[in-house]
Formats: C-alpha cells, sequence, structure tokens
C-alpha cells in the first residue's frame, strides 16, 4: 500500500533512539523527510546519518521543556525541506515511583516537559499546519491501564491524551488530524531500565511478557510502522484515536 509519504516533512520530538527514531526510519522509508529534536548533538549526527544523511533528515538540538523549542523545529523543518507536514510528540519518561514518594517538584518538573511542552508544540503546530496536517502524541499504555511504580506517569498521560482528543475536535474543521500511540512493552532501553528497577530485570521480564498476548516485547520497528501509518495521508479519516501498540496486552477496549 502507497502511504503517500513521497517528500512529506515531518517533525518528530525526542527521536534520536527508541521508539521515535524507528518511526523517523519507517516515514523515510516511504520517502518522507525528517526534522529531529534531541538534547545532543552527537546523538543526533548518528541518528542523522543512520537516515540516509542530510538529504532525508535533519538534526536540532532543543528541549521540549524550552518554550522556544516548538517555533524552533518548525522552522527548521520549512528551511530544510521547504515544508511541513506534521509532527510526532514523543515526551519522555518521568522519573519512575509511586504517587505517595513523588515530591511537588518531580510533578512540577514533569508538568513542564511531558504534559505542557508537548501542548506548547502541538499548539504552535496547529498554527503552522493546513489542511491534510497531523499532530502526533507518543504517550502510553498508561493512558487506559496504570503501569506499577510509575506515579507520575500515570497522572499525567492520562490527561494529555485527553487534550489531544479535545484538540482533534478543535482542528478537524480544519482538515487536520490528532493522533495517539500507546506503546507498551516495546524492547527499548527505557522499557529495560523499568524491567532493572527491582533488580532481576529478567524476572521482570518474564512477568510482563506472561500478560501480553502475543507472548513477546515488541520491536520498535513494529512500533515505527504503526505511527509511519498513523501520520501518512492513508490514514486521513483517523482522528481523536488513541492506538494501543502493545500485543494485547491492554484489557480495555
Amino acid at each position: 500500500m502507497d502511504l503517500g509519504l513521497q517528500q512529506k516533512v515531518y517533525v518528530l520530538t525526542g527521536a534520536t533512539r527508541g521508539l521515535g527514531l524507528a518511526s523517523a526510519r519507517e516515514l523515510v522509508a516511504d520517502g518522507a523527510r525528517v526534522v529531529l529534536s534531541g538534547r545532543s548533538k552527537e546523538s543526533l549526527d548518528t541518528a542523522v546519518a543512520g537516515l540516509g544523511g542530510p538529504d532525508h533528515a535533519h538534526g536540532v538540538v532543543a528541549d521540549n521543556a524550552d518554550p522556544a523549542t516548538a517555533g524552533q523545529l518548525i522552522a527548521a523543518a520549512k528551511e530544510r525541506f521547504g515544508r511541513f507536514d506534521g509532527v510526532l510528540i514523543s515526551v519522555g519518561g518521568p522519573a519512575a515511583g509511586p504517587v505517595l514518594l513523588a515530591e511537588d517538584e518531580s510533578w512540577r518538573s514533569a508538568f513542564e516537559s511531558v504534559f505542557l511542552g508537548a501542548l506548547r508544540i502541538a499548539r504552535t503546530a496547529a498554527g503552522e499546519l493546513g489542511s491534510g496536517g497531523v499532530i502526533g502524541f507518543v504517550l502510553s499504555a498508561s493512558v487506559r491501564q496504570p503501569i506499577p511504580g510509575l506515579g507520575i506517569s500515570n497522572g499525567l498521560r492520562p490527561g494529555l491524551a485527553m487534550a489531544a482528543k479535545s484538540l482533534a475536535d478543535e482542528l478537524g474543521p480544519r482538515g487536520i488530524r490528532v493522533v495517539g500511540l500507546l506503546p507498551a512493552r516495546i524492547d527499548t532501553d527505557r522499557v529495560r531500565e523499568l524491567d532493572a528497577l527491582g533488580g532481576e530485570p529478567d524476572a521482570a521480564r518474564e512477568r510482563a511478557t506472561a500478560q501480553i498476548p502475543l507472548g513477546r516485547y515488541g520491536t520498535p520497528e513494529e512500533f515505527g510502522r504503526v505511527a509511519a501509518f498513523l501520520l501518512s495521508p492513508a490514514a486521513s479519516y483517523l482522528t481523536g484515536v488513541m492506538v494501543p501498540v502493545d500485543g494485547g496486552a491492554l484489557r480495555t477496549l
């Protein structure tokens, strides 16, 4: 199936590794060009080279929590590739720990980056996109089901998903779509770090795998293919949806 990605230009935040980079790889493979953000020039340079070099990708050192980031990324897309068709906002993972032990400052810091930073980028993107544009959020299965030990994430991500749903209503009349992805146990550095928190990563992985109907962790490539489809014109009648990429692990509809 032709996804219609030829010559499209997408911004992907936090995309030097893991799910963001996997999504960028699938977009580029189908003919899109991408602007990546990350906190390290070295990691951005490595990611851009892996995506085929400057004809296909461009890196910008930026932090989602910085109010200037959104405009900077969109300007880079237009300057480097001449257009801007959509954004995939990876909101990162707050510090692990239960709700009762999370200090106020931890909540404030996470809100700035995970919640407000993501909405700021979406809001700025909405002002620059035309009909056919798309705003995607990489969220978490915690939108629908709390994940043990991730109290801050469990608190913030459902609210961000509902804000995205509201944004879909607001932008729909302009032909702009808003979608969300809910990854669960995808085999990334972040998930391996979470598995290791209790000191027995192999046992933690075994327990988590037992709760997944497909009987295994997903791969970043599997996530990236879903993201590329949702961002593409092939998904032109999908908006306001939150799509689990979880191997069936979520027990909700």
